[in-house]
């Protein structure tokens, strides 16, 4: 899921000002207006048990409750995954706390094992390191989740071992393989693709 970018620009400017575009795939924030294509696509149990934070089933009341937290400072970076303006999933990079940041994502099932994941996760990566000056981005795959560990790395993620995260849709907590990208790693894997920005 990542792609190669022109010059970085300035890091100031937020994830609304640009989209992100891979061979196949447009990456842009969400608004009001993806609310209801959100909540189909995130409304499968199969997606929620892969995924800390969503709940099981996934409304609109849900989705619009997510898209206006994100609007503001939240701390998330959050791009919708479009093909052919058509709504794949979401990725993006959590800042909320004091921990590295962290890349998260997910596909709506029909969109499954078809390289969409891959190609956004690493158009998001570029991104990141191009507009930051972080060392390195954390991220994690249910042990259970062969799928999600395979995008991870293929992005260049090393194993950094397995700690047990809560999911809400579970009610539980469950083991989790963690990653972790650095910016050396990434740096000689870039040349993985091309992505170009555009500004809005």
């Amino acid at each position: 899921m990542l792609q190669d970018f022109p010059i970085a620009a300035p890091a100031a400017r937020g994830p609304g000002s640009c989209v992100l575009e891979t061979e196949r795939l447009t990456l842009r924030r969400p608004t009001l207006a993806d609310v209801p294509a959100i909540a189909h696509l995130a409304n499968d149990r199969r997606i929620a048990e892969n995924t800390r934070r969503l709940p099981h089933p996934y409304s609109q009341h849900d989705a619009a409750e997510f898209v206006r937290a994100i609007s503001g400072d939240s701390g998330e970076t959050v791009f919708l995954i479009e093909q052919n303006h058509a709504p794949l999933g979401m990725v993006g990079i959590d800042r909320r706390t004091p921990d590295p940041p962290e890349l998260g994502y997910w596909l709506g099932v029909a969109h499954w094992g078809q390289g969409f994941g891959t190609e956004a996760a690493r158009a998001v990566i570029d991104f990141f390191f191009e507009e930051s000056d972080a060392e390195h981005l954390i991220a994690g795959a249910r042990v259970a989740n062969p799928a999600s560990r395979n995008i991870l790395e293929k992005c260049g993620f090393q194993w950094s071992g397995v700690e047990l995260h809560r999911f809400e849709a579970l009610g539980s907590s469950t083991p989790v393989d963690c990653f972790r990208l650095t910016r050396g790693v990434w740096s000689s894997l870039k040349n993985w693709g091309s992505s170009t920005r555009r500004e809005r």
